[in-house]
């Protein structure tokens, strides 16, 4: 068996044959594993997260491969108040939803249409749902404008959007983002809009001891020298009785193929014979959301001896989210801020020191003046990786997932589908990348 990708998803995949007695190469572009997961090692040694960092409740595929692996989690912080700046008035508060009288009634309004509409929706075939065509040809931008009173309303949805997919409203369907929402849960509770976007007990639980790349780092460990790193495929080509995988290093042949990439980069594979048209077609709707994170460190979380938490929304870019990124043990301080979407294509190409200048002034607007002299700042820009164009997740446009979204997981040939886009469940996630992996496993053990 030949694995193309080296996330988590194809590692994981790789694992799981490997345990049933097959050979099995891993073959991976960049020189080092864990695909859209990244640790960042600070100045003291102490480390974050540059890449996905979060799991949570129902996320029982990730959660239960870091306990085999001997891997610790921590809960977020979120001991304190959360801080809301909009119209130039500063708040603090408590709970999901910021106390903003204004938008208050739409956004109860619109997480309770949201979840029952969620529901109609199958996670392994959103194209089979009974209003599909009408919701993926509807942007999610224009259902909310057309219910809801206040506009701000759907400014407060794109803090949720930018750090989730990327992406703004417009870009979306609403079919899509429904389908999102029915998929953060499991087989035994069905996804909702507060498991999706929470933080406590919500999917931004909790985080990694030790970084969230300590996953595909141990994975790959335990696999050995059958992670090929630097190995590039250039060319897939399907013969009569194998598949010969072309790489930077060389050919391997293997009876199966599992391609756990993200969906745009699989469309710059030379394929022989092509690709079907409707994959193809599926394959070249998703585009990846453009997404930063951007990190401020300190010599202490001085947040919390202010009782705030280090959760913060903001109206003004470039920080419209904040959390609170640090290690476990608290120290150094480090606040994150996620930077997407179109947050992104006005804040992504401007000068670094404009940058970092625009991120220190919103932290300051958030949680105080302290948060203009960090002793350190860093970030990692996902659509200036090679391997990746983006992240955290690829999207489909408007109408991608009703014509064509049935080919998402069918075999081509001796080729099979894993990656966190073809997850029936945390598509997105580290939880979905693993499950994803231990499905097209499988597919290419069955007897």
């Amino acid at each position: 068996m030949v694995v193309v990708g080296g996330g988590i998803s194809g590692l994981v995949a790789a694992r799981e044959v490997a345990a049933k007695g097959r050979s099995v190469v891993v073959l991976e572009a960049r020189d080092r594993v864990g695909g859209r997961v990244l640790n960042h090692e600070l100045a003291d040694g102490s480390v974050i997260e540059a890449g996905g960092a979060f799991v949570g409740p129902t996320q029982d595929h990730v959660l239960g491969l870091c306990d085999e692996l001997g891997i610790r989690t921590f809960k977020e912080h979120t001991a304190g108040d959360s801080v809301y700046v909009s119209r130039g008035i500063r708040q603090t508060y408590q709970g999901t939803v910021p106390p903003d009288p204004l938008i208050l009634p739409d956004a109860g309004r619109l997480q309770l249409q949201l979840d029952q509409m969620s529901k109609d929706v199958p996670v392994d075939a959103p194209w089979l749902a009974a209003k599909a065509a009408e919701w993926d040809s509807t942007s999610l931008h224009d259902w909310v404008g057309q219910n809801t009173v206040n506009p701000d309303t759907a400014k407060l949805l794109e803090v949720y959007l930018q750090p989730l997919l990327g992406a703004d409203a417009r870009d979306v369907s609403l079919l899509f983002m429904l389908w999102y929402l029915a998929t953060a849960g499991n087989e035994q509770n069905p996804g909702t809009f507060e498991r999706s976007s929470g933080t406590e007990n919500g999917a931004q639980d909790s985080r990694i001891v030790g970084g969230s790349q300590l996953i595909p780092l141990r994975l790959a460990e335990r696999l050995g020298d059958i992670v090929a790193l630097s190995a590039p495929v250039r060319r897939i080509e399907q013969l009569a009785d194998r598949a010969v995988v072309t790489t930077d290093r060389g050919q391997v042949s293997a009876a199966r193929v599992i391609v756990a990439a993200p969906p745009p980069l699989i469309t710059q594979i030379d394929w022989a014979p092509l690709l079907p048209p409707k994959r193809l077609q599926l394959l070249q709707r998703h585009f990846m959301g453009a997404l930063m994170k951007c990190d401020a460190v300190y010599e202490k979380p001085f947040w919390r001896e202010k009782g705030l938490n280090g959760f913060g929304i903001s109206d003004v870019a470039p920080v419209r989210v904040a959390f609170d990124n640090c290690p476990a043990d608290g120290s150094p301080g480090v606040l994150l801020a996620f930077v997407g979407g179109a947050t992104w294509a006005d804040w992504g190409n401007r000068p670094f020191e404009e940058r970092r200048r625009g991120v220190l002034e919103g932290f300051a607007r958030l949680f105080g003046p302290e948060a203009l002299e960090p002793i350190d700042y860093t970030e990692h820009d996902w659509t200036h990786e090679r391997w990746s164009y983006g992240g955290p997740v690829a999207n489909p446009g408007l109408g991608a997932t009703y014509r064509f979204g049935d080919q998402i997981r069918t075999p081509f040939g001796r080729v099979h589908w894993a990656g966190t886009e073809t997850s029936t469940y945390w598509s997105g996630y580290m939880d979905g990348a693993v499950r994803a992996g231990e499905r097209a496993a499988a597919e290419v053990t069955a007897p």
